[in-house]
């Protein structure tokens, strides 16, 4: 089966913590130029930018996932992705109607900028984006399902902002078929944790908020081909 280098979990300067240099065409292109096969735009609750790095893409060998970073209401990060932009904006957009009132400090977070496929600012967003909703993780994939996509656990080995951080543990009643672990090399050094080989599909990907973390093309999942429906197939439960 052909393997694809792969980044899944990308920022865009929708983020607030995102850089504002994390534009549609920059985000792709420098995708392409580190050789990736297959990303994911993955900003805090919402997928406002998904259509514009979509369209930046187009004559690029590169395939964009539509997707989003949901934060539950345990402050746990969960990756979302969907199988096409009308999905992942109208699953952005029910995410965002469950954001408390809270509105951006622009000075302290950064912007929430909305980007056309050609670099122009065309909204920024209100909401703090990267405030807890009230979804909880346990009702995370019935959320993502509903909208066509799936969805996994974020760098369950932080300190912050990850399952193990919020909940001790991974609880197996949650039906994910995938964890991303950001340090792999760290956290599976002791061989205390080997057993999620068994259980899940162990991803990596950047996490990016600034344009040269990107990941370059050192990771790869073996796929029948370089899209949503494949990429579903391999990391979510009954692979």
């Amino acid at each position: 089966m052909p393997r694809y280098a792969y980044d899944l979990h990308i920022h865009s300067c929708l983020s607030p913590c995102g850089d504002e240099l994390m534009t549609p065409p920059n985000i792709v292109n420098m995708a392409a130029l580190k050789g990736l096969d297959l990303i994911a735009v993955t900003d805090h609750g919402s997928a406002r930018n998904v259509r514009a790095v979509l369209e930046a893409a187009r004559g690029l060998p590169l395939t964009v996932i539509p997707g989003l970073e949901l934060t539950t209401a345990e402050e746990i990060h969960v990756v979302c992705l969907f199988p096409d932009p009308d999905s992942a904006e109208a699953a952005g957009k029910y995410a965002e109607s469950r954001l408390p009132p809270v509105s951006n400090r622009p000075e302290i977070f950064g912007r929430q900028l909305v980007m056309g496929p050609e670099e122009e600012i065309r909204d920024e967003v209100t909401p703090l984006l990267i405030s807890a909703t009230s979804i909880s993780v346990d009702d995370v994939p019935a959320f993502a399902a509903a909208f066509g996509g799936f969805c996994y656990p974020a760098h369950i080995d932080r300190a912050s902002y990850s399952i193990f951080s919020a909940l001790g543990c991974l609880p197996e009643y949650l039906p994910f078929g995938a964890v991303e672990v950001h340090d792999p090399l760290s956290f599976f050094t002791d061989g205390r944790r080997a057993g999620l080989y068994d259980r899940y599909t162990v991803v990596t990907s950047s996490d990016a908020h600034y344009l040269p973390d990107i990941a370059e093309a050192e990771r790869f999942l073996e796929l029948s081909a370089p899209d949503f429906s494949s990429l579903r197939d391999a990391l979510t439960p009954g692979k």
